[in-house]
């Protein structure tokens, strides 16, 4: 599942996943969209911003993670503070990718999955 309020990064993102690995299930455009889709869907990984509206990718991640221990949660942001990285990670993220930089995007979800 993909998580970020611009349509555009969704599609950057989608583009950048090979196909014969991964399928984009369904996209939210914030956190509060993105907790009741994984209720609904169970994906099996989430790709989520950290910066959106209503409830942001971090609080997402805290509901996710509370909801399903074992939710793999991987936070994509153009914010890459090393005390944004270190809470989202300690909150339950698997990794934390930054935004543009998707060289390694489809290994790291492969090592998830």
């Amino acid at each position: 599942m993909l998580v970020d309020d611009s349509l555009f990064m969704r599609t950057l993102l989608k583009g950048e996943l090979n196909p014969n690995y991964f399928t984009v299930i369904s996209e939210a455009e914030d956190g509060l969209e993105a907790i009741e889709k994984y209720k609904m869907l169970s994906p099996d990984i989430v790709l989520m911003d950290v910066t959106m509206p209503k409830v942001n990718g971090l609080e997402a991640l805290k509901e996710i993670i509370c909801f399903d221990q074992r939710a793999k949660v991987v936070m994509c942001s153009a914010l890459g503070s090393q005390p944004l990285v270190i809470e989202a990670l300690k909150a339950g993220a698997k990794d934390y990718i930054v935004k543009p930089n998707f060289g390694n995007l489809n290994n790291t979800l492969i090592n998830l999955y």
